[in-house]
């Protein structure tokens, strides 16, 4: 029978030869998952004989990940801000990028008081469960064209206990009608859209081209595309002294700056990632 360590060197190699990025982590977050611990109590159960069942249940796992299906995919969840969400293949994987998305408006807004909150292309609900558990007082609209990723995320904010505060609503705000759907004014605006361009998203890890929803990573174009048409459409939205939030792709900012400008936004700020890429962009209605 297999022990633990055995398995895990077994998993480290075959996926190191497949060409995955750190497989020895992989393997034993893979493996700590099926035997339901931590990936450091791993090393306390080294010798520790698998399961029939867990071996089974490892060894598909380790298949999956070899033909680079992301690990939150086969685990189905992953961490955001502290927070569990539940992904699959509808949604885009929540990244740390975006947890700079949810700290900046978090830091511009008081807990105690009450905000209406639109989130734009809300894909499992991340940023707007985020802000929901932070900003218990505030209302939130999510919205998203998928049927599929509006019901996950509606999983996500019953997990979390916000389920109350957040309304779900199917609104493609590429169709001309859909100010109709949103009949109120917000006083913060925010999206993290599909801001890779058609050209870039062909140089993307497997990871994401063969396994993450197309319409949340690329906009087709150039890039900018939804970052256009957001920005026209909310400025009607917005309440008096609202705010618009983006995450930023790289070397983004400029343009984005100069969209937001002429579309009459003013006070623009952007703000720097952990790796000094400016991530975030803020426009406000005055």
């Amino acid at each position: 029978m297999l022990t633990v360590l055995e398995s895990i060197k077994l998993s480290t190699e075959y996926l190191g030869k497949k060409g995955i990025e750190s497989p020895r982590v992989n393997a034993e977050l893979l493996l700590a998952e099926i035997l339901n611990c931590k990936q450091l109590d791993l090393y306390l159960s080294f010798d520790k004989p698998l399961k029939e069942n867990e071996i089974l249940k490892y060894r598909e796992w380790i298949v999956r990940r070899g033909k680079y299906e992301p690990l939150q995919y086969i685990i189905g969840r992953t961490e955001f801000y502290g927070l569990t969400f539940y992904v699959n293949s509808n949604v885009l994987i929540p990244r740390q990028e975006t947890e700079i998305l949810v700290e900046t408006i978090l830091q511009d807004c008081k807990e105690k008081e009450r905000y209406n909150i639109l989130d734009i292309g809300t894909g499992s609900g991340n940023i707007a469960v985020s802000l929901a558990k932070h900003l218990p007082n505030s209302v939130i609209t999510a919205i998203d064209i998928s049927d599929s990723a509006l019901s996950l995320a509606q999983k996500n904010a019953e997990e979390n206990c916000v389920k109350g505060i957040i309304q779900f609503k199917n609104i493609d705000i590429t169709s001309p009608n859909c100010l109709k759907h949103l009949n109120s004014k917000f006083d913060i605006v925010v999206s993290n859209p599909p801001y890779v361009s058609l050209e870039e998203y062909q140089t993307l890890q497997k990871e994401i081209i063969d396994y993450e929803p197309a319409a949340s990573v690329t906009d087709g174009e150039d890039g900018y595309k939804f970052y256009r048409i957001i920005t026209r459409l909310v400025i009607e939205l917005l309440s008096s002294s609202g705010k618009l939030y983006f995450e930023l792709g790289k070397d983004q900012a400029e343009e984005v700056k100069l969209i937001l400008s002429e579309n009459g936004f003013k006070n623009i700020q952007t703000f720097k990632d952990y790796l000094n890429v400016e991530r975030v962009i803020i426009g406000e209605k005055l």
